[in-house]
């Protein structure tokens, strides 16, 4: 099963039924490129770091930004709007294509 996310200005953006399915009970991810691959871990004690999983709106629908790391591979001006991802177990991530022509 895929997932539909948003990538924009070093931030990425979640819809509810995304979060519901991949980071039930997750207030934070870690966010990694990796290979041309973004990957947004779960984080399952707060103090272990990562970014927080903000409320975007009343529906639900969340956003955590992550500029450092999409700067760090010259992606901080990027967009992808409906970028498709999936889980990938071997990571424990939901994971998407990054790479930019």
């Amino acid at each position: 099963m895929t997932a539909r996310i948003t990538v924009r200005n070093g931030s990425v953006y979640l819809d509810r039924q995304t979060v519901d399915r991949y980071f039930p009970g997750i207030d934070a991810v870690v966010i990694l490129i990796r290979g041309g691959e973004l990957q947004i871990l779960p984080v399952h004690r707060m103090a272990a770091g990562g970014c927080l999983l903000k409320i975007r709106n009343a529906a639900g629908d969340r956003v955590a930004s992550a500029a450092d790391v999409f700067l760090e591979h010259g992606l901080q001006e990027w967009t992808a709007i409906d970028l498709e991802a999936a889980w990938s177990r071997d990571l424990g991530a939901l994971t998407a294509n990054v790479s930019v022509n």
